[in-house]
């Protein structure tokens, strides 16, 4: 294999900026998360970025209009690190309790009106991707050229919000079609995964909820005020691949702030930046 690398994004739900401006912010979060986490230069990071944001909305944010552009953070010393605690193996524990008997439900009754009419009135883009096999195709087509342009290299996905659902989708399909096809790290960020009415799904296409075979290593973080991260323990939801690999759950702060002060944790630039992805990154790199 060759020594080359490519990290490849893939964006989330909802209208974004035009794709030049989003890959550059999502390029300049990771190098800031390298400078100031890693102290490494990182003047060339090779990123290529999987933009779908057309599928659905005719015009891109304008950058005079974009309230959430990519602004690097106060100071320059290194961000702050989420540390675990007591009360975090809690709130998974309960999560579980309460969790699993709803997945348990959906599945073998079909318990799903509360989570449609969530998705269709908060998630409108997550809805139509279920909803529509037209353009579910569109985007799962989309992530496939992009790791077919750039097979034979070092592969990490970095996959936010509704991404994380397109990304896993495609590299499962991948395990069936091209079963010698590699990502080296599986990243995601914001996820909702976690969600049983997602896992439902993957179920209904899979049989099985695991990490994808063409996976050798999957991290998932997430901040506990991200509210599409509703869940952000996978490790008890996914079961490990062939090989053995499983998700690992890392706790992260994310600290964006846009224009107007308002703080946004689910933003794709504050989770890029933060010390727990710069590491996964810089191990990558």
């Amino acid at each position: 294999m060759s020594d080359a690398y490519v990290i490849i994004g893939i964006h989330g739900l909802a209208n974004k900026p035009k794709e030049e401006t989003l890959a550059k912010g999502w390029q300049d979060s990771i190098r800031e998360g390298l400078e100031r986490n890693q102290r490494r230069s990182a003047e060339a990071v090779s990123f290529d970025l999987v933009y779908w944001r057309d599928w659905r909305y005719p015009e891109p944010i304008p950058d005079a209009e974009n309230d959430e552009p990519y602004l690097r953070a106060d100071g320059s010393q290194p961000l702050p690190a989420y540390e675990d605690g007591w009360f975090d193996d809690v709130v998974a524990r309960l999560g579980n309790l309460v969790g699993e008997p709803l997945d348990w439900a959906k599945r073998y009754f079909g318990v799903d009106e509360v989570a449609d009419t969530v998705l269709r009135t908060k998630l409108k883009d997550l809805a139509t991707y279920y909803e529509e096999p037209e353009k579910r195709d569109l985007l799962r087509q989309r992530m496939k050229d992009k790791l077919a342009k750039h097979a034979g290299k070092r592969i990490m996905v970095i996959a936010h919000s509704m991404g994380s659902i397109i990304a896993y989708d495609v590299l499962r399909a991948m395990g069936r079609e091209d079963p010698h096809f590699r990502v080296e790290h599986f990243v995601t960020i914001g996820s909702p995964l976690g969600l049983p009415h997602v896992k439902h799904r993957i179920y209904q296409e899979n049989d099985l909820v695991r990490t994808p075979s063409v996976v050798r290593q999957w991290t998932n973080l997430a901040d506990r005020r991200d509210p599409v991260a509703a869940d952000v323990h996978l490790a008890d939801d996914y079961r490990a691949n062939s090989r053995g690999v499983r998700v690992v759950d890392d706790l992260v702060i994310n600290g964006y702030v846009g224009h107007e002060g308002k703080p946004n944790h689910h933003k794709s630039y504050g989770y890029l930046r933060t010390p727990e992805v710069s590491r996964v990154v810089r191990s990558f790199i």
